[in-house]
């Protein structure tokens, strides 16, 4: 059992040090421990293991952000933008007759003169980045985090490397080795003892830089959302000597070279877990969902969703099933189990009326969205896909540079004639294969790259989209303007807790059903020839989603008749 000796939260530099004198005293010789834990990890998983322990480790948000301080414990949970590669660092040195370890830190703890007592480790360097279109009810506040403010006066707290009155000029790792750190012209400017983690900082969804150790790279992949927990560095003359030395080692150039340093928090992992939708949810109530349960949390959404479509219900429930809509498979080029809207009969006058409150009502309902304004403008201009810049070596963002479960509103309504250049041509072409196959190209200037991704998207135009072909096309007819009233907040946390669960289903179709079903896509196949594979694989997919909607994980003939009444009403508006 862990000892009260260690001071996790405040101090886990102390545990890391403590830990390396012990192991060291054991084995004698550091080369044992070359990508390799001394004990370490164990620890730290043992503490947080506890969720009370888990909700003590402040989680670094703009709230949070004033008051976190340095070297301390502490949570970020963002997406994975991009991967910097590998970071050369000496890991271990012999400072006299003592080993000492920089694991876990940018810079030593003490003077390191050239020696060949050193051995020289590796970690890998993510630049994570706050989870695009986040919304605003999965933020922490800093009044949840009650006193866990790290008071300054905590006994425990781990002194400041460098005292009052130290030479400032003390020697930093690898200044008299010919291995210098590959990125450490990229530490962070932390404010000194103060409230603020970074004194310069004026965004308010900061990144960070996250340094893995010792994980298996499969475990980590580009757009994947994560919850790091570790160590927060800082050296406020990082930034100074960065100006003053080249600190390129000759291995490749530095990716972080052209980063600011004063706005890249640093945070040394000790444990990384891919984080879901439920992950989001404010509280997430360990329950079965039962089909009871489910069809009243459904039928009370169902009324919200109609008021907010302006009584529409064949449009409420279309959307419905779009939301509940996501990729579980792929065949070749199809992406099986996905559901794009198109709501049509919009203008830039009612989109304002009706699209707006639709907008608001998904963002409170949906971890991640985001919209598009679609103009000629916006398409000739704008960066849809993420472009590799090898002067930087960096990846830079692009606009669909998205998380896994992100819903994408295209507004087309102000879409007006107008002629697109080479830029806009080649978005153009983006958005149709995004919509179409569910992927995303990546510009690695000498080569492309599919990303497979899994977004829903709802496009609102005027007539059908030519640029973006959705699954289904809906005119949306309302009978009134918006008129959804105040929603409690125990109700939203029940249809957030729904669209998340059911939308993860395991969903069967029995022998007996198929049949009924491929009796059914035939006979609608010969009534209308304009019928298209896609056409009818839809429907499969709508009655999944229909099945799925009443928390039933296999599809019954009540719910396929459903459907065919669904479609066979859209199709009159048509």
């Amino acid at each position: 059992m862990v000892g009260p000796q260690y001071d996790f939260l405040a101090n886990p530099l102390g545990v890391v040090r403590s830990t390396f004198d012990a192991a060291v005293a054991s084995v004698s010789d550091p080369s044992a421990f070359d990508g390799r834990d001394w004990g370490v990890f164990p620890l730290f998983h043992h503490f947080l293991s506890d969720q009370s322990s888990l909700s003590q480790v402040p989680l670094l948000t703009p709230a949070t952000i004033k008051w976190v301080k340095p070297n301390t414990l502490v949570r970020f949970r963002g997406m994975i933008q991009d991967m910097l590669g590998n970071e050369f660092y000496i890991g271990a040195y012999k400072d006299g007759s003592v080993w000492r370890t920089n694991k876990f830190m940018d810079v030593s703890q003490s003077l390191m003169a050239s020696s060949v007592d050193m051995r020289i480790w590796e970690r890998r360097l993510l630049y994570c980045v706050p989870v695009p279109g986040l919304s605003p009810w999965t933020q922490v506040s800093v009044e949840e985090f009650g006193d866990l403010s790290m008071d300054c006066k905590s006994e425990n707290r781990e002194k400041r490397r460098r005292e009052d009155g130290e030479s400032s000029d003390m020697p930093r790792e690898g200044e008299h080795s010919s291995v210098a750190s590959h990125s450490q012209g990229a530490a962070t400017e932390i404010a000194s003892s103060g409230t603020s983690l970074v004194s310069g900082l004026d965004s308010n969804s900061p990144p960070c830089l996250v340094k893995i150790y010792d994980s298996p790279d499969s475990e980590l992949k580009l757009n994947d959302i994560f919850e790091f927990v570790g160590i927060l560095t800082s050296d406020l003359e990082l930034e100074e000597d960065d100006e003053d030395c080249d600190l390129s080692d000759g291995f490749s150039e530095d990716p972080l070279r052209h980063l600011p340093p004063s706005k890249v928090p640093h945070l040394h992992c000790f444990i990384q877990r891919k984080l879901a939708v439920h992950d989001f949810l404010q509280h997430n109530p360990i329950v079965e969902p039962r089909p009871n349960l489910v069809r009243g949390i459904r039928e009370a959404l169902l009324r919200h969703l109609t008021a907010v479509l302006s009584n529409d219900d064949l449009a409420t429930h279309f959307m419905l099933l779009h939301l509940l809509s996501k990729v579980h498979a792929r065949a070749d080029d199809l992406a099986v189990g996905k559901l794009s809207l198109n709501l049509t009969c919009f203008s830039k006058e009612t989109v304002s009326v009706f699209g707006k409150p639709l907008s608001v009502a998904l963002k409170n309902l949906l971890p991640f969205t985001f919209c598009i304004p679609l103009t000629v403008e916006y398409l000739n201009s704008v960066s849809l896909t993420p472009k590799k810049n090898y002067d930087t070596n960096r990846l830079e963002t692009g606009v669909l540079q998205l998380a896994e479960g992100s819903h994408l509103i295209v507004d087309e309504t102000k879409l007006e004639a107008g002629t697109l250049n080479s830029v806009g041509v080649e978005n153009t072409r983006l958005l149709k294969n995004l919509m179409e196959l569910q992927k995303v190209e990546y510009d690695f200037k000498y080569y492309k790259v599919d990303m497979t991704t899994d977004f829903q998207l709802l496009v609102l135009s005027e007539g059908k989209s030519n640029i973006l072909p959705a699954d289904v096309i809906v005119p949306f007819r309302p009978s009134a303007t918006s008129c959804s009233g105040a929603v409690t907040a125990e109700a939203l946390e029940a249809w957030r807790w729904y669209l998340a669960t059911v939308r993860q289903l395991s969903h069967t179709i029995e022998p007996e059903m198929q049949k009924v079903i491929e009796s059914d896509l035939v006979a609608a196949r010969q009534a209308d020839r304009s019928l298209s594979s896609q056409d009818l694989s839809r429907l499969v997919t709508m009655g999944r989603l229909m099945s799925l909607s009443y928390g039933e994980t296999s599809l019954s003939l009540e719910h396929w008749q459903m459907v065919k009444e669904l479609e066979r009403l859209r199709r009159e508006r048509l």
